[in-house]
């Protein structure tokens, strides 16, 4: 995968989630929102689907810089984490702000993509 940071994790599914949401904090990230996935598909769609979670993780400093250097870049915030089971394992991802920003040529976006993007990658290997 080459849009986002991705680890397989021995933690069990919560674990891997209070973990990841504790090492967000620990890089200066607020969740904003935690979207259950497999409860929103039974619940509207009747479908049983494994444990997968969206966190939309928000970083305010640099989220605040990269409005003032682009209005419109609300529509690629905030930052996803996602943490799911797949054939019993663990896995956590994060998206990769390098790629998000790609599709924008605005130097200062790139910039601050390549800071978060680092504060991302630490949070996905101290997992």
């Amino acid at each position: 995968m080459t849009y986002g940071f991705s680890k397989e994790t021995n933690l069990e599914f919560k674990e891997a989630i209070e973990k990841v949401s504790a090492e967000l904090k620990e890089e200066s990230f607020g969740i904003l929102t935690e979207i259950n996935v497999k409860e929103t598909l039974k619940k509207k769609l009747g479908i049983d689907y494994e444990n997968y979670v969206i966190l939309g993780a928000c970083n305010s400093p640099f989220a605040y810089e990269a409005l003032k250097a682009e209005k419109e870049i609300g529509l690629l915030l905030p930052c996803n984490v996602i943490v799911y089971v797949e054939n019993g394992k663990t896995i956590v991802s994060a998206i990769n702000p390098n790629e998000a920003m790609s599709m924008i040529d605005n130097p200062t976006l790139k910039e601050i993509a390549e800071q978060v993007a680092e504060k991302l990658k630490k949070v996905i290997n101290n997992i």
